[in-house]
């Protein structure tokens, strides 16, 4: 369901999507898909011990009201697909190459050209749910990073024109996360920090903590950095922007819950999403608002 409003836009599930405690939406960044524009969203399913079983992307279309599901899949030593477990906080959306933050595993890179159709038999281990059919995209190449990565966005000119860049952060509790700014690999090898082309084991050099606890999401336009609060299941979320370290609050709440972050120049918004059960909402913040 799309609303309009006068700084914002909303959607929201009219589905089981919209409560259900076995999946949990992290990531959000746009693209184009098959010639369209499309939200992407990333998802992680958990069992009542909270250990990690699958995760999944949905990219929405959000002009004609429908998504589609590409489970994020592994292949083992014997070439089998296996369920992606990961948390699966950010997204990086560069052509076909989708970047998913994998917490203490880096980052991992998914090739949105290759969509594997599942069999029958692989269905319900890989999507982790059951069906006859099912789709999925493969791990092409996973990213050593030195960062601990919680969640990532990416970085624009202040003109609007997206660099091969991503912002990568840690998310704690307390006030002492950090954010990297890394450079995207055309190879095999790990992200590279920004002015840094030997980041060391205990961070990129040019990562900063800029003093703000429970951070969720980051994304960069210009020199303008903006990054995303969370404050429980019952509180508005914060936006918080500046330069380098130097955030202010800004008034603009975000919903309850809130995640990652994702700067769309084409549409002018700032995307964010809630993941709490019944509060669940992806939402566009207009640029105008923002002072972009």
């Amino acid at each position: 369901m799309l609303r309009r409003h006068r700084d914002t836009v909303d959607l929201r599930w009219l589905s089981a999507r919209s409560f259900t405690e076995k999946w949990y939406p992290q990531g959000i960044d746009v693209g184009v898909w098959q010639g369209r524009r499309a939200l992407a969203v990333s998802w992680f399913r958990k069992d009542k011990t909270g250990q990690h079983l699958a995760s999944r992307v949905t990219l929405i279309d959000p002009q004609r009201s429908r998504h589609l599901d590409l489970s994020f899949a592994i292949r083992d030593e014997n070439g089998d697909l296996q369920p992606a477990q990961i948390h699966a906080g950010g997204l990086a959306w560069f052509d076909d190459r989708l970047f998913a933050a994998a917490t203490n595993e880096g980052i991992w890179e998914f090739d949105l050209s290759e969509v594997t159709r599942l069999h029958r038999k692989d269905v319900r281990r890989v999507t982790g749910r059951r069906g006859f059919t099912g789709l999925a995209v493969v791990r092409t190449r996973v990213h050593p990073v030195s960062l601990r990565c919680s969640f990532l966005g990416r970085a624009f000119d202040g003109d609007g024109t997206p660099l091969p860049r991503v912002l990568i952060g840690e998310y704690r509790i307390d006030d002492r996360g950090r954010i990297g700014e890394f450079t995207i690999p055309d190879g095999p090898v790990g992200f590279i920090a920004v002015d840094d082309p030997t980041p060391t084991a205990d961070g990129a050099a040019e990562a900063g903590a800029p003093g703000i606890p429970r951070m969720q999401g980051v994304a960069r336009w210009g020199d303008q950095i903006f990054v995303s609060q969370s404050r429980g299941i019952r509180k508005p979320g914060r936006l918080w922007v500046g330069e380098g370290r130097m955030l202010q609050r800004s008034p603009i709440p975000l919903p309850v819950g809130t995640e990652d972050l994702a700067l769309d120049p084409q549409d002018q918004m700032l995307w964010t999403i809630g993941e709490h059960p019944w509060k669940r909402v992806v939402r566009g913040i207009r640029f105008a608002s923002l002072g972009i």
